[in-house]
């Protein structure tokens, strides 16, 4: 009968999700603690004051609801908004960290019991889940994840290049400590029954713990005078101080567990606090504005729907995306140059839907968003960054989504520059882009129905332009029409007309 508690807890944690729809995805995250976590504390001293057998079950739902938001949040706008998932690290950092998510949780219930199985299997070890899955594909994992993050920014806004060294390969390197100590615990056997280390094991490993809190902070620390626009700084310190409370308590919880063994309820009280600082820990780690900045900022409604998936409406840059109303309404003529053609805003666009239609609407799209970065003040360094990462990602990086073809010496240019903010950086790639584009499409798109409809729409603008500045004036020497053809001739009879004009040249 106690079981209901997990039911209304299960229940406001949907609400809270379904709730969150309705907001940006930062937002999820305060709606989950705001909900769950007070429900949380509830349900587990319900569990330990009245009905003990109980408390697997609640830890069980919990570690399942934290694990369903984090995939949630990871997934919603890529299926509701039809976005192109990215492919190398960008994504990859943000899925193994929902993995590194799901294992942490997981090895704590295992390791302090809260799973009870009758028989012993090799899988029930406490050397898999208390120092394999807790530590090198646990928590060392999302710290792990979190320093290439870091180390990514540093590069990028301040040595203002591309990391020198791949993540994955980062990655690996900075996780290798993890794998050799669990290796080494493994083979020393140090754990009892219960799980736990002794004293001169435990420093150790707590020391290793703070060392790559250290180094985040040293990362975070380097960045920290960097004006960013998608949270990266906030979301890097409320990493640090979560994980640094988590050690905090999970210490104490050690303590405690040590010095008070004959206590079963203080136990139980230690390891439900080591758990809800752990499930607080997951929550606060996650984030997707490091990796994917434009992903964290797009609403989970559908119909909310913006341009979201471009950088240069993010940073703010005026006119992105947009046609401009009053734009130039003059006839195009196709004996003009294309790069002077392609500063046409509807020129550009009614040729971008044209090589998109041929399925080759890279090289249009690329332009598009140079243009776009032209337009970021020089002095500008951060916003400039933003955007010549994001060009990088989309349309250079190998693979990428939208790559364009440019030669391999002009591609490394790019990759290994010095200064993501020089103003000629994609230069060259823009040039053997638009030579490639009038080989191969410019032909082809005079004779097709996208520009057929574009001189339509230009020459009934200028139509209509033309009636608008000569129309008619109705003033009193055009007014002095008075027939039944005019509109006015009950306002403005000769009869009128004249003492109106009498009155005035009396005066």
């Amino acid at each position: 009968m106690w079981r209901s508690p997990s039911l209304f807890y299960l229940l406001s944690c949907n609400f809270s999700i379904s709730l969150s729809s309705c907001f940006s995805v930062r937002s999820c995250l305060a709606l989950k603690m705001i909900f769950c976590v007070p429900l949380l504390f509830s349900r587990i001293l319900l569990s330990i004051i009245l009905n003990r057998d109980s408390g697997p079950f609640s830890f069980r739902l919990i570690r399942s609801g934290i694990c369903w938001r984090l995939l949630v949040k990871a997934v919603t706008p890529y299926i509701i908004h039809k976005i192109p998932r990215p492919k190398g690290s960008i994504f990859l950092l943000v899925a193994i960290q929902v993995f590194a998510s799901f294992n942490l949780l997981l090895s704590f219930v295992m390791a302090l019991g809260f799973l009870r199985i009758r028989r012993r299997h090799w899988w029930t070890s406490c050397y898999l889940w208390a120092v394999w899955v807790e530590g090198p594909l646990g928590f060392g994992l999302l710290l792990s994840c979190r320093i290439v993050q870091a180390f990514q920014l540093y590069n990028i806004f301040v040595k203002r290049r591309l990391p020198p060294i791949r993540s994955f390969i980062f990655l690996a390197l900075v996780l290798l400590p993890w794998i050799v100590g669990a290796a080494f615990i493994h083979m020393k056997k140090p754990l009892n029954n219960r799980c736990h280390m002794r004293t001169r094991w435990i420093i150790p490993v707590i020391c290793l713990h703070a060392l790559y809190i250290a180094a985040l902070v040293g990362f975070t620390g380097a960045i920290r005078h960097i004006e960013f626009r998608f949270h990266e700084l906030k979301d890097l310190w409320r990493g640090i101080l979560v994980s640094t409370c988590s050690i905090g308590i999970w210490v104490v919880s050690y303590i405690l567990n040590e010095t008070h063994e004959d206590i079963s309820l203080g136990q139980i009280i230690s390891r439900s606090i080591v758990l809800v600082m752990t499930s607080v820990l997951v929550l606060a780690f996650f984030s997707m504005s490091i990796s994917q900045p434009l992903v964290s900022l797009i609403s989970s409604r559908k119909k909310d729907h913006q341009e979201c998936s471009m950088m240069g409406w993010a940073l703010g840059i005026p006119d992105s995306g947009l046609l401009v109303q009053r734009e130039s309404t003059q006839l195009i003529d196709s004996n003009e140059p294309l790069d002077k053609l392609l500063l046409n805003r509807r020129f550009r666009q009614s040729f971008m839907e044209f090589a998109d239609s041929c399925l080759a609407g890279e090289s249009v799209h690329f332009y598009e968003e140079v243009q776009q970065l032209d337009k970021i003040p020089v002095s500008d360094h951060v916003r400039r960054i933003y955007m010549a990462r994001h060009i990088i990602d989309k349309y250079i990086t190998p693979g990428a989504t939208m790559e364009v073809n440019i030669s391999h010496r002009c591609r490394q240019e790019i990759l290994y520059t010095q200064d993501l903010a020089h103003p000629d950086l994609f230069k060259n790639a823009l040039n053997e882009l638009i030579h490639l584009m009038k080989m191969n499409l410019v032909n082809d798109y005079w004779s097709s129905t996208f520009f057929m409809k574009l001189k339509e729409e230009a020459r009934m603008k200028t139509i209509d332009h033309e009636v608008e500045l000569g129309g008619w004036n109705f003033s009193h020497r055009l007014s002095s029409v008075y027939c039944a053809d005019d509109p006015f001739h009950q306002e403005h009879s000769p009869r009128k007309l004249g003492s109106s004009s009498h009155g005035f040249e009396l005066h």
